[in-house]
């Protein structure tokens, strides 16, 4: 197991993520969870889907985190008629040089900001499968890698607005996380009123963090501790989608995966060099919900899939503290860490 040196890579990593979250809460007022969710899918190297009605600040969520980051950023907006190589770029004859010359679509940035994703056809929506999972493209046989960090942050409105298309079930399950806006409150909207009804304010937001930083912030994360008993609770939450009598389809075992890398990332940013049960709980719904299909009994009885992971959350026993203690190995105990783990509820 890998472990710190010492604290300077998590100290890096929480000053680092500090500033990112402060600036891009100075735009998007009133959100704190959903800009920590942001940064979490971020540094846990996943993708973020950002669904709400319209007018709620999904796109200007996704253009503040971008801007708050000295990187490469491209945006595609989702509409019917957009071709799948418009995305993931094309191969043109070149006269001069006799042969084929590749030019690169939109998906070549280190953030890529895809508003109103499920407005385009299934077609369409399917040309980033392979980008978001394997960080490459294909075109004509030739693979190009994709740049480092790499992240998708789309914006769709619910399937109900006129114009959708529905996600088809791989490319979502290819998001790490599914965050809602909502309204604000009122005192954050008359907020919004004062600091966006003259200018936008996009266009004072200086970068607060490099593509670099990202990527160090990153390797933190991979080293954050995750004991067994951890590991295995992760495993029986997303187990019991897949045999719950109100899901037809319940979540993959890439849900598994994402579910402990966002732990992870949320513990780093708690300032934490392991996970705890309370960062798998805290992380269910946001990255389990959106993969689930309920069955047409629940639909009709007006059960959603979040509702689903609450009720799952609340039946699987947590691990209790005994048996995280004995997770950590290597001769370190849960002290070591600071606050010892503690049985949720």
């Amino acid at each position: 197991m890998t472990t710190y040196d010492d604290r300077a890579s998590l100290t890096d990593l929480t000053a680092t993520a500090e500033r990112v979250r402060s600036s891009v809460e100075g735009v998007i007022e009133g959100k704190p969870e959903v800009v920590r969710l942001s940064l979490t899918v971020l540094l846990a190297e996943g993708h973020l889907l950002i669904e709400d009605v319209p007018g709620v600040g999904k796109t200007m969520l996704a253009k503040t985190l971008a801007k708050s980051i000295d990187c490469s950023v491209r945006r595609i907006q989702f509409t019917p008629d957009l071709l799948p190589s418009d995305i993931t770029g094309v191969s043109i004859w070149d006269q001069q040089r006799r042969d084929f010359e590749f030019k690169p679509g939109a998906i070549f940035a280190q953030i890529v900001i895809g508003d109103e994703i499920n407005r385009a056809s299934p077609k369409t929506q399917s040309a980033l499968l392979e980008s978001m999972e394997e960080r490459q493209v294909t075109i004509d046989g030739q693979t190009y890698e994709l740049p480092s960090p790499f992240m998708v942050v789309a914006t769709q409105n619910p399937v109900e607005m006129e114009g959708t298309y529905p996600l088809p079930e791989a490319q979502r399950d290819r998001f790490m996380a599914r965050v809602s806006i909502g309204y604000p409150s009122p005192e954050a909207e008359l907020q919004m009123l004062d600091v966006h009804g003259g200018v936008s304010p996009l266009d004072d937001l200086q970068p607060v963090a490099h593509a670099h930083d990202i990527v160090k912030l990153v390797e933190a994360v991979r080293n954050v501790h995750v004991a067994d008993s951890v590991r295995r609770y992760a495993v029986d939450l997303v187990g019991a989608t897949r045999t719950h009598p109100d899901l037809r389809l319940g979540a993959s075992p890439r849900a598994t995966l994402h579910l402990l890398r966002a732990a992870k990332a949320s513990a780093a940013l708690s300032g934490r060099e392991y996970a705890l049960p309370d960062d798998v709980q805290a992380l269910a719904v946001a990255v389990l919900s959106h993969r689930l299909l309920p069955t047409a009994q629940a639909q009709l009885n007006r059960r959603t899939s979040e509702q689903v992971v609450e009720e799952i959350i609340q039946r699987t026993p947590v691990p209790t503290a005994a048996q995280q203690q004995s997770g950590f190995g290597m001769g370190r105990s849960a002290a070591d860490f600071g606050q010892p783990p503690r049985r949720l509820g």
